[in-house]
C-alpha cells in the first residue's frame, strides 16, 4: 500500500489534492501521466510519487491531469504598481483574477508616491502606499468571502521610501491588513548606515525627502517584529546579486512566504524531496537521490507548458524563463534518523551537501534537457555564467552549460511545505526542526471540528525524538538557514524560533547575522509576542487563523502555511 498511513493525513490529502472518489494511487498515477514524457518516464515518475520521495506542491498535485479550471502555480508576484490610479486599479483587478484561481500574490508598493506629496493635476495631496494597500486587502477579503481559497499576500516597501515608518507600524494590531504579510526591502546601503551609525536619506524618484538616523529606524523595525512578528526583512541587494537572471530582470518582491523572490508577473512552481525516504539503516541513499532529480526536473518543466495561468502575462513570464523551485522537506526527521543533532556542525555539513547535490544535479539535468528541448527564451550564456549564483559551480558544469544551454533559469527553493509534509504522515516541514513530538490538531469532520492527537513522523515510526524548535538556540536555527542558502538560487523559507530567554539585543543580532551570513531574508517566531499571545487566547485557533491570515504560523503545531 502506498501513500499516507495515518488516517488524518490521508484524509487531508484526499480533501486537498484528489478528485472525487480518487484514491492516493490513482492521484499519483494521474499526476505522473500529466507530467511525463513517454512511458519510461511516466513509470519512473509514478514510483517516485507513490513512495512520496518527491512531492509536488499542493497546487501541482490538485491541478495536473485534473478537469478543474485551476493553476498548478501556488503563488505569483504582481505586475508593477505604478504611481497612478489606473495602474493601481488594473493591478487590483489582476490580483482578483489570480486569487480567484487559487494564487497568492506578492506586491512592491515602493513606486507609489509618499503621503502628503502634491498632486498637481488634482490640486490635492497623495495618501501614500499604505492607504492603497487597503484596496488589495479588501479585494483579497472579498475573494475569500466568496468561497475561494484563503488569501495570501505579501506587501513590500523599500527601506528608503519616505513612508517607511508608517509601513513598519501598519500591522501593530490584530485587525489591520489581516490578508497581508509585510516585509521591508532592506538595502546594503541602509545596513551599512546602521553598522556605522551614519545618517540615511529617504527618497522617492531621485528626490531627497528626509535624512534620518538609520539605527533608530532599524530599532523601530526590530521592535515591531519583536512585538508583532512583522515586518519581515528582505535583503534586496543580495537577492539581485545572486539572481542568475540579474542581466534581464530586477526583483523587488517575493511570494507570500518569501521563498521565491520574483520579477513582475513571476510565478512559483514548487515541489520538495522527502528526505526521510532516502534514509535506510542510518544511511542516506545518495545514489537514489541523485537518480530521482533529473526525472523530477523533466516533469516539473512539463508543468510550465501544460498548466493554466490566471493571466496571459504570467504565462509569458513563466515560459520565457521556465523557473521552478525544487526543495527539500523532512530535513529534521532525516537528521534524527541519521543520529545528527539539528544545528550541530555535522548537521550543517550534511544539509549543505544535500542542497549542493540537489543544485548541481538539477542544473546538469536542465542543461541536458536543453539539448533536447532548447534553452529558455531569455538565456544569454555569457551573462548567465557570470551571475553570482552560477559562478560557484564546478568548471565542468559551467562548460556543459556553455556548450548545451539551460532549459530552466532557476531550479531550487526551500518552501514551508506545511500541508504536503503533513500528508506524508506528518514529517517535519521544509528545513524546520520538529515543533513538538505530539500535538493535537484540529481536523474538520462531518460532525464538526475535533481534536486529534498526532505524532511526529520519526517518533511515530522509528521511536526516536529529535530536538524541538524551542530546545534549539537562535544560533542553531540560523546556522541551518545559512547552510542551505548558498545552493538555493531563489530563497529559503525558514522560521527562527525565539524563546523567552532571548533578549531584545540578541533578537536584533539574528537579523544582523542573517545579513552578514548572506541570507536573502529572515523570519522569526516569538510565541510570547503580542500577536501570538492573541492567537493563543482564541479557541479553536485553527478557525481563527485559517480565514484571513496571509501566511501564518500555527502556534499549536509550529507549521507555517501560506494560503
Amino acid at each position: 500500500m502506498f501513500g499516507p498511513k495515518v488516517k488524518e493525513c490521508d484524509e487531508l490529502h484526499a480533501t486537498k489534492y484528489r478528485l472525487p472518489n480518487e484514491n492516493f494511487e490513482e492521484a499519483a498515477a494521474r499526476n505522473a501521466a500529466a507530467m511525463s514524457d513517454g512511458e519510461a518516464h511516466r513509470q519512473k515518475l509514478k514510483r517516485i510519487f507513490l513512495e512520496q520521495r518527491f512531492m509536488p506542491a499542493g497546487r501541482v498535485q490538485s491541478a495536473m491531469g485534473s478537469p478543474r479550471d485551476v493553476t498548478a502555480y501556488n503563488c505569483f508576484v504582481s505586475g508593477v504598481i505604478e504611481d497612478s490610479m489606473d495602474s493601481i486599479m488594473d493591478m487590483a483587478k489582476e490580483a482578483a483574477e489570480t486569487m480567484r484561481r487559487g494564487g497568492g500574490i506578492g506586491y512592491d508598493f515602493s513606486r507609489i508616491r509618499p503621503s502628503g506629496d502634491r498632486i498637481v493635476s488634482l490640486d490635492s495631496t497623495a495618501s501614500g502606499p499604505v492607504s492603497f494597500m487597503r484596496i488589495f486587502d479588501s479585494v483579497c477579503r472579498t475573494i475569500v468571502s466568496a468561497g475561494h481559497r484563503r488569501g495570501a499576500m505579501m506587501a513590500v516597501l523599500r527601506v528608503d521610501h519616505p513612508d517607511i515608518e508608517e509601513f513598519v507600524r501598519a500591522k501593530r494590531n490584530e485587525n489591520d491588513f489581516t490578508n497581508f504579510n509585510i516585509s521591508v526591502g532592506v538595502t546594503d546601503e541602509f545596513m551599512s548606515a546602521v553598522v556605522k551609525g551614519t545618517p540615511f536619506t529617504l527618497r522617492f524618484e531621485g528626490k531627497q525627502y528626509q535624512t534620518i538616523d538609520a539605527r533608530m529606524l532599524w530599532e523601530e523595525i526590530m521592535r515591531s517584529t519583536w512585538d508583532w512578528a512583522e515586518p519581515g526583512v528582505l535583503f534586496l541587494d543580495r537577492i539581485n546579486q545572486d539572481n542568475p537572471l540579474s542581466y534581464c530582470e530586477t526583483i523587488e518582491a517575493t511570494n507570500p512566504c518569501g521563498e521565491q523572490p520574483l520579477p513582475p508577473y513571476g510565478a512559483c512552481l514548487l515541489g520538495s524531496f522527502n528526505l526521510v525516504k532516502y534514509v535506510t539503516d542510518n544511511k542516506f541513499n545518495w545514489e537514489l537521490f541523485k537518480d530521482d532529480i533529473p526525472h523530477v526536473v523533466r516533469a516539473m518543466d512539463n508543468v510550465i507548458d501544460r498548466t493554466r495561468y490566471p493571466l496571459a502575462r504570467q504565462k509569458k513570464e513563466a515560459q520565457d524563463k521556465r523557473r521552478m523551485g525544487l526543495g527539500i522537506t523532512a530535513l529534521a526527521n532525516a537528521l534524527t534518523l541519521l543520529g545528527l543533532r539539528y544545528g550541530s556542525d555535522d548537521a550543517v555539513k550534511f544539509t549543505r551537501k544535500v542542497t549542493k547535490t540537489l543544485a548541481l544535479v538539477a542544473y546538469e539535468a536542465s542543461s541536458d534537457l536543453a539539448v533536447e528541448k532548447g534553452s529558455f527564451k531569455l538565456f544569454d550564456v555569457d551573462k548567465y555564467l557570470e551571475s553570482g549564483f552560477v559562478r560557484k559551480f564546478p568548471q565542468d558544469l559551467k562548460d556543459k552549460i556553455k556548450a548545451q544551454g539551460m532549459r530552466n533559469s532557476h531550479l531550487t527553493s526551500i518552501a514551508p511545505t506545511g500541508t504536503i509534509s503533513f500528508t506524508a504522515d506528518n514529517v517535519s516541514g521544509g528545513i524546520e526542526p520538529v515543533f513538538a513530538h505530539e500535538v493535537n490538531r484540529t481536523v474538520q469532520t462531518e460532525m464538526g471540528p475535533v481534536q486529534v492527537p498526532l505524532k511526529d513522523y520519526a517518533w511515530n515510526y522509528h521511536g526516536v525524538k529529535g530536538e524541538t524548535a524551542d530546545e534549539l538556540s537562535v544560533d542553531e536555527h540560523l546556522a541551518m538557514q545559512i547552510a542551505v542558502q548558498p545552493w538555493i538560487d531563489s530563497a529559503v523559507s525558514k522560521t527562527i524560533n525565539v524563546g523567552d530567554d532571548v533578549t531584545f539585543d540578541e533578537f536584533k543580532d539574528v537579523y544582523y547575522n542573517a545579513w552578514k551570513g548572506k541570507l536573502k531574508g529572515v523570519t522569526t517566531f516569538r510565541l510570547s509576542g503580542k500577536r501570538y499571545g492573541i492567537l493563543n487566547k482564541i479557541e479553536p485557533e485553527q478557525d481563527m487563523i485559517e480565514d484571513g491570515a496571509a501566511c501564518f504560523i500555527d502556534p499549536q503545531t509550529g507549521q507555517k502555511e501560506c494560503g
